[in-house]
C-alpha cells in the first residue's frame, strides 16, 4: 500500500522512502529543535520557527468537569516550561479572584524563570473586549518578563446578531478601542482574536484586522471557534488573510482550532502551511465540547514531517516531556486520556495483532514512526527489570525514571515504595501501569487535609451495607465514624461526610481496572461540588459571561475497590476545602473593609 500525503485537500502517492523516517528522527524529536529565536511580540526572525501557545490552563480548564486548583495550575505551568512552550495562557483573570491570583502567581514565578539560553515563556491572560476585563488581565500578567493580553470579540454575522446584538460599526469600534486601551496601559504584546473567524465575512474581517493592527495588536489569532473549517479551507483562509490584510507583514498570525469535526490538528497544520507561525493547543486536546488541537499531536507532526512536508517548520518543544505532562494534566483535571489517543494514549505503542507483532520483532520501523522514548516513555525490555515483592527501592526508582519520573523527591519515592511493597505482597508481578497508578495516587494529589487511615465494610444481600472509616484530621486527631448506605461505597462516603461535615454533591463517579485479572489495581475518579449553603461559594464566570459552579475532581488507586473509591472522594474533598476556605476569608475581608469604610465616612461626617 502506498503512503498518502495530504496537501490542502489533495492526496498523492509518493516514494516509499519518504514514508520511513530515519532512526535519528524517530528516536529524538528533541535533537532537531535547533536554537529558539529571541522572543519579539510582533515577529519571529526565523521564518521556519512556529510558536507553541498552550491554553491548557484556560481553554482546557473549560472542559466540563475539569477544574484546577491554583497549586495544580502552578505545577502544570512548571511542566510546560520543561516542555518549552513559547506562550502559556494562564487563565481568564476576570473569572474570579482565585483565577486572577493564579494567573498573577504564574506570571511572577514562571514568567521570570529565565534559563541559561534566555528562554522564559510569555504569560498571557484572556480578556473580553471590555476595559475592566483588560485592566484585570494586564494587572495579572504585567509582572512577567514577556506579558501578553489576549482580547477577543466575535466578528461573524451569527455571533454579532444573536450574541453581541451589535452592528458591524460597533464591533469594529469596540475592537479597535480595546486594543488601543490595552496598549495605553503599557502592555507591549496584545493578541486579538476575531471569534468565529471562519464563519465571518472576509471583507469585514479584513477591515477589523487592519484596524486592530493599526491600534497596536502584535498577534492576530484566527479562531475556528466551532470546528467548522476543513483543512484545505482553513489553510487557504490564513493565506488569504495574510495577502489581503493591510499590515499583516508586521504581526504574527496564529491558529486556534476546535475539534468538533475531529480536524483541529489537521487544521492547525494547514494553518501553519498557510503562513501562521503560532499554533494554539492544549495538552491531551482538552477543552470545551470536543476539545482543542492536541499539543502533542501538533508538535510531533511538525517534528516528524516538518522538514520534508511542511517546508522546514520546527518548534522549540522538548518532546521527551510530553508523556509526563500528559499524565499530570490528566490526573489534575480528572479528564482520562482515551486508550487510542494519538501519541500519549495507552495503546499508542501497543501491538496486539500477530502481523504487527511479527513486524515489530523484526524491526520497530515496520509499524512505529516514533519511539516511546522520544516522548518520555521507556519500553519494558525483554531482559529488563521484573518488579515484584523481592524488588528493592533502587529497582523501583530506576523504573520510575525510565517511565519519565526522574525528578521525584526522595520522600515521594519512599511513599510510592511503601505502596508498591503492599501491592507486591498481593500481586506476583507489578506492571508499568500499576506503577503509574501508584504515582498518580501519591504524587498528583492535593495537600492532605484529611487522610484515610483505615476502612472496613460489611455488605451483602442479607443486610444494610455498613462502613467504618478512620480518618486523620487537619488537627492531627484520629476520628472514627460509621455510615450506612445503598452499597459499600455509598456507606463509606456517608461515614466520611459525617466526619468532614462539609455538604457536597457527587457529580460523577467512575472506576477502571489498571490491568487485567482479579489482582488488578482499581483506579477511581470522582467529581464533587459544594452543596447546601456553600453551593453559591464555588461559582465563577467563564469568558462567555456564563456563571458556572466549580467542580473538584479526585482520584484514588487501590487493589480494594471501596478503598480506592474512598481515597478518590477524600482527594476531591482535599481540593475543594482550601478553595471554600479561601472564598470564605475573602468574603469576610470584603465585609470588614466595607464596615471600615462606613465607619470612616461616619467619622468624617461627625
Amino acid at each position: 500500500m502506498l503512503c498518502q500525503a495530504v496537501h490542502l485537500g489533495q492526496s498523492r502517492p509518493f516514494a516509499a522512502r519518504v514514508c520511513q523516517p530515519s532512526r535519528a528522527v524517530r528516536v529524538s524529536a528533541r535533537a532537531s529543535r535547533g536554537t529558539r529565536p529571541e522572543y519579539i511580540p510582533n515577529r519571529i526572525d526565523d521564518p521556519n520557527y512556529v510558536r507553541i501557545f498552550d491554553t491548557t490552563l484556560r481553554d482546557g480548564e473549560q472542559s466540563p468537569g475539569a477544574t484546577l486548583t491554583s497549586k495544580e495550575k502552578m505545577e502544570i505551568a512548571r511542566q510546560l516550561v520543561k516542555l518549552g512552550v513559547d506562550v502559556i495562557e494562564a487563565g481568564f483573570p476576570m473569572a474570579s479572584q482565585d483565577d486572577f491570583e493564579a494567573v498573577r502567581a504564574i506570571a511572577m514565578e514562571i514568567g521570570n524563570n529565565v534559563d541559561s539560553t534566555g528562554y522564559a515563556p510569555a504569560i498571557c491572560g484572556l480578556s473580553r473586549s471590555r476595559e475592566p476585563d483588560i485592566e484585570r488581565a494586564w494587572e495579572a500578567v504585567r509582572h512577567a518578563r514577556h506579558p501578553r493580553v489576549h482580547i477577543f470579540l466575535a466578528t461573524s454575522p451569527i455571533h454579532m446578531e444573536h450574541k453581541l446584538r451589535m452592528s458591524r460599526d460597533q464591533v469594529l469600534r469596540q475592537a479597535v478601542e480595546s486594543v488601543a486601551f490595552c496598549r495605553a496601559l503599557g502592555c507591549p504584546d496584545v493578541e486579538f482574536s476575531p471569534e468565529d473567524a471562519t464563519r465571518s465575512e472576509p471583507a469585514f474581517l479584513y477591515e477589523v484586522l487592519r484596524e486592530v493592527i493599526r491600534a497596536g495588536a502584535t498577534t492576530i489569532n484566527i479562531p475556528d471557534t466551532t470546528g467548522w473549517a476543513l483543512p484545505h479551507e482553513y489553510g487557504a483562509f490564513i493565506a488569504d488573510l495574510r495577502r489581503n490584510v493591510e499590515g499583516a507583514e508586521g504581526v504574527v498570525f496564529s491558529t486556534h482550532c476546535q475539534n468538533d469535526l475531529g480536524l483541529s490538528t489537521a487544521n492547525s497544520l494547514a494553518g501553519a502551511q498557510g503562513g501562521a507561525r503560532q499554533l494554539e493547543c492544549t495538552i491531551n486536546g482538552i477543552g470545551e465540547r470536543a476539545g482543542n488541537a492536541s499539543l502533542e499531536e501538533v508538535v510531533m507532526a511538525i517534528a516528524l514531517r516538518g522538514a520534508d512536508q511542511l517546508g522546514g517548520l520546527r518548534t522549540g518543544i522538548d518532546a521527551v516531556h510530553l508523556a509526563p505532562t500528559s499524565k499530570m494534566v490528566s490526573d489534575y483535571s480528572g479528564m482520562p486520556v482515551q486508550p487510542h489517543k494519538a501519541i500519549v494514549g495507552a495503546n499508542a505503542f501497543a501491538h496486539e495483532s500477530g502481523i504487527h507483532q511479527d513486524g515489530m520483532l523484526k524491526s520497530r520501523d515496520t509499524y512505529e514512526i516514533m519511539t516511546p522514548e522520544s516522548i518520555g516513555l521507556a519500553r519494558a525490555q525483554g531482559v529488563g527489570l521484573v518488579l515484584g515483592k523481592h524488588s528493592g527501592r533502587h529497582a523501583l526508582a530506576t523504573r520510575l525514571k525510565e517511565l519519565g519520573f526522574a525528578d521525584l523527591p526522595s520522600e515521594r519515592v519512599n511513599d510510592i515504595f511503601r505502596r508498591f511493597k503492599d501491592l507486591a505482597d498481593k500481586k506476583k508481578n507489578i506492571a508499568d501501569d500499576d506503577l503509574l497508578a501508584l504515582v498518580q495516587d501519591e504524587v498528583h494529589q492535593p495537600t492532605a487535609i484529611w487522610q484515610l487511615q483505615d476502612l472496613q465494610v460489611v455488605c451483602g444481600s442479607m443486610g444494610l451495607p455498613t462502613a467504618t472509616v478512620k480518618l486523620l484530621g487537619p488537627d492531627g486527631i484520629h476520628r472514627v465514624a460509621v455510615g450506612m448506605g445503598t452499597g459499600p461505597v455509598d456507606a463509606a462516603y456517608k461515614a466520611i461526610d459525617s466526619l468532614v461535615r462539609i455538604p457536597v454533591d457527587l457529580v460523577d463517579y467512575g472506576m477502571t481496572s489498571v490491568t487485567g485479572g482479579i489482582e488488578a489495581l482499581a483506579t477511581t475518579r470522582v467529581i464533587i461540588r459544594p452543596a447546601g449553603e456553600l453551593a453559591s461559594t464555588g461559582t465563577k464566570q467563564d469568558y462567555k459571561g456564563r456563571q458556572q459552579q466549580r467542580t473538584f475532581s479526585g482520584q484514588g488507586a487501590h487493589e480494594d475497590v471501596v478503598v480506592s473509591s474512598a481515597r478518590a472522594y477524600i482527594s476531591a474533598l482535599n481540593r475543594m476545602i482550601p478553595y471554600i476556605s479561601a472564598q470564605a476569608h475573602a468574603a469576610t475581608a470584603a465585609v470588614d473593609n466595607a464596615r471600615s469604610a462606613e465607619t470612616a465616612t461616619a467619622t468624617v461626617v461627625v
